[in-house]
């Protein structure tokens, strides 16, 4: 007659108890990391930054001056390589607009921590620029930010820095 506690050692209950707790390591090592290396990407207030979307999208789009708005970067970038970021703004009938600021914004979609902001400068009516660098590699989100009194218009690009991408 078989031992009782023979059926307990079979290859078969040992690879099953193995699996589970494999299991069940990994996801309390996967939410100990998601806790631990929190990018910070949510904002806080979102809740409350949602409330008026609706509100707030209407008043942009009755405030549209109807802008052609276009970010210029080279076609490849490297890491830590200093490039020169240009931007360029004309009205409705093509003629260069003036505004009163231009900020160009770098958001690293993995890790908000990386993010960064440079002035540009104006180099021609119209036309602004700012050289930066781009500190890691991977996708990267753009925002030019243009404020003209108290509007502030912005132009999104998304961008790959030293790998192959076509935007």
């Amino acid at each position: 007659m078989a031992d009782k506690n023979s059926a307990w050692r079979s290859p078969w209950v040992i690879g099953w108890v193995a699996m589970v707790a494999i299991f069940f390591s990994m996801n309390l090592f996967m939410i100990f990391m998601a806790v631990d290396n929190n990018p910070g990407l949510v904002n806080e207030d979102f809740y409350e930054r949602g409330q008026d979307y609706e509100e707030n999208m209407m008043k942009r789009r009755a405030n549209d001056p109807g802008w052609q708005m276009k970010i210029q970067l080279p076609r490849k970038i490297d890491v830590d390589q200093l490039i020169a970021a240009r931007f360029t703004v004309k009205d409705k009938s093509d003629q260069p607009v003036t505004v009163d600021q231009v900020m160009f914004h770098a958001y690293r979609p993995s890790d908000a921590a990386e993010d960064f902001s440079v002035p540009m400068l104006q180099v021609a009516p119209g036309v602004y620029e700012a050289e930066l660098r781009f500190p890691l590699l991977g996708a990267w989100d753009i925002l030019v930010s243009v404020k003209r009194g108290e509007d502030e218009f912005n132009t999104p690009k998304r961008i790959g820095v030293g790998i192959d991408w076509m935007p």
